[in-house]
């Protein structure tokens, strides 16, 4: 008697926790209420299911119990009952999968008036891209990517001349108005999802997915990867702010062009080539994915005041940070590990010359004395401006450097940008070459006041060109 009646309760807890759950769907922000259409119809019929099987085994165990004097009648086959098993399971299936894939036909049709925004996602960061005046985007390939160019587009394309570029993990959208979102990823399957748009696609390296939804109320909701992608899964995190015309044209305007870009970049390298050129393999190699240079926590120890410091490892052991110190750290991440910190960093294959480009990035980032104080900025804002992110953001230094490299303050944020934190092993190589690397997401450079100079070449990673 126990069994049946633990199956009794757990059938009324089940509906219970249910209909009276704290846990909901976030108000719909979108024109897909068909998601939830569908989404309501399926918990309907599993719940049903569920009701009716537990109970169905309750009353079986109840009535069949063991009774002195009773046997049990064999039946190997029961044609109408499997008949009727067999019919009642096929509608339950059909009623289920039929209306998704309406609502999936409509989902990658677009409107012929919606925007077009490309979306490209990494390990772990967020990057967009819109098209200029003219509504076109330009092409893209994998010979065209490097550091200061990490979405590969083609600079001889007169279309990618005004393509505007989003470096950063916030993307803006206009209330009311379709848009189209083309995706690609770079490296692993990623997945875009904003839970009040209810709309979500696969990123699939090697081809482009799109999908589209119209924006119904403003406001900031969350960019969340709904694919485990890697260590850095839950910090692969964003914000799409959904404005009115006047908010949106003004944010659009402050866009870089793809061409302003190139320029700045082209003198970076005037202030100090050593150490720029390692602040462009730091991006390069995801560095600063789980790095910061600003003393924030990250998923690795900071970069600022580390260079001079004394770092305590888990043994209890402890060591100078200097050039030696660094050197052996990169060459073999996982030898010491230090305190606070799991050991997921991977070995990153770089060249002498690199290395020390590298280690003199830090160096510039290695005396908190020297740095300027650093402005406060409030953590991102969840959904609905209702949260706020559980860990202290993390801010990183633009990809252009815009004052000499021997100050401490170049990775500051400034307080118009929000406030961003990426996790993860920095620099996993893809499909085992230890020459391509994931560029690490990095706040919009500013403008350089450096002479206009070529720049060092930099690795290259894989990239697919988007759908015309």
């Amino acid at each position: 008697m126990a069994l049946p009646i633990l199956l009794i309760v757990v059938v009324v807890a089940a509906l219970a926790f249910h209909f009276w759950s704290p846990w909901w769907q976030t108000p719909l922000a979108s024109n897909w209420r068909q998601m939830d259409d569908t989404l309501t119809l399926t918990l309907v019929i599993t719940g049903v299911a569920f009701v009716v099987i537990n109970l169905f085994v309750a009353w079986a165990i109840f009535r069949y119990r063991h009774r002195d004097g009773h046997r049990a009648a064999y039946q190997p086959h029961n044609r109408r009952l499997e008949f009727w098993l067999i019919g009642i399971t096929t509608v339950g299936i059909v009623a289920m999968l039929a209306p998704g894939l309406f609502v999936y036909a409509k989902l990658i049709d677009a409107p012929k008036d919606a925007h077009v925004v490309e979306v490209v996602g990494q390990q772990w960061q967020w990057r967009f891209r819109l098209p200029g005046p003219d509504g076109r985007l330009g092409t893209s390939d994998p010979s065209y990517v490097t550091a200061d160019n990490p979405l590969g587009l083609n600079p001889k394309d007169p279309a990618n001349q005004d393509n505007r570029i989003v470096d950063a993990p916030e993307l803006h959208l206009l209330v009311g108005q379709p848009v189209k979102l083309l995706l690609r990823a770079k490296d692993v399957l990623h997945d875009f999802y904003v839970p009040p748009f209810r709309t979500r696609m696969n990123m699939v390296p090697g081809m482009v997915t799109q999908m589209w939804l119209t924006p119904t109320r403003t406001g900031r909701f969350d960019i969340l990867c709904a694919q485990l992608c890697g260590v850095g899964h839950a910090n692969m995190r964003g914000v799409v702010v959904v404005d009115d015309k006047p908010a949106y044209d003004a944010w659009v305007a402050k866009l870089p062009t793809f061409a302003a870009l190139q320029s700045q970049h082209a003198g970076a390298g005037a202030l100090d080539p050593l150490a720029a050129k390692g602040k462009l393999l730091a991006q390069a190699k995801g560095c600063a994915g789980c790095h910061s240079v600003d003393g924030s926590a990250g998923v690795g120890p900071t970069w600022h005041g580390l260079y001079g410091k004394t770092e305590t490892f888990q043994d209890g052991s402890s060591a100078h940070v200097d050039d030696a110190y660094l050197t052996e750290f990169i060459r073999n991440p996982t030898a010491r590990v230090p305190k606070g910190f799991a050991p997921i960093m991977p070995k990153l294959e770089l060249s002498d010359d690199d290395l020390k480009a590298l280690i003199a990035y830090i160096r510039t980032l290695g005396a908190p004395a020297q740095s300027s104080p650093r402005t406060e900025v409030p953590a991102m804002q969840l959904a609905q401006n209702t949260l706020q992110s559980p860990r202290p953001p993390v801010q990183y230094g633009p990809l252009t450097p815009s004052a000499p490299v021997n100050q401490t303050n170049q990775g500051t944020q400034p307080p118009s940008q929000p406030a961003r934190r990426q996790g993860g092993t920095p620099g996993l190589p893809l499909q085992n070459d230890p020459n391509t690397y994931a560029p690490p997401l990095a706040i919009p450079p500013r403008q350089s006041t450096g002479p206009q100079s070529p720049g060092p070449a930099q690795p290259s990673v894989p990239m697919i060109r988007p759908a015309p």
